[in-house]
């Protein structure tokens, strides 16, 4: 086995079993690979690079050392084993098993079929292959939103091995015991709705069946706080498990949270508009627990892969940025623990630059100095150092660019020329959510991937200077949302990047006739 930068610790830990004591014996971060929920999981996923990195061992040194313990107790040099390179592309002929796979989960034949068939594919290789596996295929043309239906096979394939593992633990007010909580929040009003659900198809009578439906409209409307939980994941955990190297998962996970929200939008519909017979709430009841049970198996997803996954893979000052954008975005359910607090704290955004949010500032640093006050007297608030921009029409402080964009009637987001999300305005009520997470990613690693090809051809369409603007209208629970993207370019006419706005226009759309008058009595 070639051993170098991009080599899988899974393969050579495969390969070389005797290399897990002399690993552990390197480093007290190699501790956690003698957990084998881990080694089946994050290990699949981790080069030498990142062992180096986590192990604050140079690369070079790594690779000797473990060249020797090779040689030592197997007397065979790393080149004598006769396996691949690692990172080596699948063969074609792989490659199009895969394929067929998807192309025939997509005309819906039967699951259990092509688990065997999956299985007999990936038998032999790491979740890392598979992965870069699927990459190829949607390099090849196969849609994410295709790829995304093996999530179910993976999960069924390895659901023996899963099940054997315990429920990660985390401490009160740590995210993930908070996410758990929000999960155990969830299977409770899951349960109400079953219970539900069950009374349905046998009810005859018109009064009773509308008196369920109303219950049902009621318990699903609470649902709605899934919203929440769903938000945290992608704008907190996902920026950085992908900073960390673990991308596809992400994806995946983003892609079914918008089937769930889809699912569950499309059942509000239906309970909004007149059931007329029993045997039509019998369907609905049917299609509810559908997407029930679509929820509970996000939860097993979330609790036996990427909550695991999520404590190895991210550090403590990680957990302190999960733990401040979490803060923004609200709880589903409940209200988190106070018995955990990071340890460190978060420093830089995600693009390894300054600090964001107030993270990484060290004290006193962009504040002025102030004397300690006399007994008895009011301390006043650390300012900022009002440093003046020069702008083209006045100067402001940053303080004042900072009020001026947080007061307006809109939501505004920026990303830069190279398609990294650089600023947004932290509003009181943002239309769309945003949290420090989002600092410092690909802002085609914040959309869902069924949207991305249509932020990549604005984007591309604003870098080529073929357009300007791009503008889209939805509703949205009551409200009419009117969002706008504009190509930012400097006097030269240079791309800068995409400024986005958005704003709640539907009290501007109602107006009608004129107002002179100041009417505050």
């Amino acid at each position: 086995m070639e051993l170098n930068e991009k080599t899988s610790l899974y393969s050579l830990l495969k390969e070389y079993p005797f290399l897990l004591d002399f690993l552990v014996g390197l480093s007290p971060e190699f501790e956690k690979l003698k957990n084998p929920l881990l080694r089946k999981t994050v290990a699949r996923l981790a080069t030498l690079k990142q062992v180096s990195e986590e192990g604050k061992i140079p690369l070079s040194e790594l690779i000797a050392r473990i060249e020797r313990e090779i040689r030592e107790k197997s007397g065979r040099s790393r080149t004598e084993t006769g396996s691949a390179a690692a990172g080596q592309p699948f063969d074609q002929a792989r490659a199009e098993t895969l394929k067929q796979i998807i192309r025939r989960l997509h005309r819906g034949e039967p699951v259990e079929e092509l688990k065997r068939q999956f299985a007999d594919l990936i038998k032999d290789v790491g979740a890392d292959e598979i992965a870069r596996l699927e990459q190829q295929v949607i390099d090849e043309g196969i849609p994410e939103e295709e790829v995304k239906k093996l999530c179910d096979l993976h999960v069924k394939i390895f659901e023996e091995a899963l099940e054997e593992q315990k429920s990660p633990e985390a401490p009160p007010g740590h995210p993930v015991h908070t996410l758990m909580a929000e999960n155990r929040a969830l299977e409770k009003l899951l349960a109400e709705i079953k219970l539900l659900l069950e009374r349905i198809p046998r009810e005859t009578a018109e009064a009773e069946v509308e008196s369920n439906l109303e219950e049902l409209r009621q318990l699903l409307s609470g649902l709605a706080e899934i919203e929440k939980h769903y938000l945290k994941k992608e704008n907190q955990l996902f920026p950085l498990l992908e900073a960390r190297g673990v991308t596809g998962p992400t994806k995946v996970m983003w892609a079914i949270h918008d089937d769930i929200r889809k699912e569950l939008k499309d059942l509000r519909r239906q309970l909004e508009q007149k059931i007329q017979s029993a045997e039509q709430a019998s369907r609905l009841a049917i299609r509810t627990g559908q997407v029930l049970q679509m929820l509970q198996d996000m939860v097993y997803k979330e609790e036996k892969i990427l909550f695991p996954m999520s404590l190895e893979v991210l550090r403590e000052e990680d957990w302190a940025r999960v733990k401040r954008g979490e803060e923004e975005i609200g709880y589903a359910w409940v209200q988190p623990g106070t018995g955990w607090k990071p340890a460190v704290e978060a420093v830089g955004d995600l693009s390894g630059g300054g600090g964001y949010a107030g993270y990484g500032r060290p004290a006193g640093e962009g504040e002025n100095t102030q004397q300690p006050a006399a007994a008895g007297a009011s301390v006043p608030q650390p300012r900022r150092v009002q440093t003046l921009l020069d702008l083209r029409t006045g100067r402001l402080s940053a303080e004042q660019v900072d009020l001026m964009l947080t007061h307006l009637p809109v939501d505004i987001s920026f990303v830069d020329e190279n398609d990294t999300v650089i600023y947004y305005s932290d509003t009181p009520d943002r239309i769309f959510p945003r949290s420090p997470g989002v600092i410092g990613r690909k802002v085609q690693n914040c959309h869902p991937p069924k949207s991305v090809h249509i932020v990549n051809r604005i984007l591309e369409a604003f870098r080529k200077g073929e357009r300007d603007v791009a503008e889209f209208w939805i509703e949205m629970h009551g409200r009419f949302i009117h969002i706008r993207y504009f190509a930012v370019r400097d006097d030269d006419g240079r791309y800068r990047g995409c400024l986005e706005v958005s704003q709640e226009v539907t009290a501007i759309r109602a107006l009608k006739g004129e107002k002179r008058l100041l009417d505050w009595e």
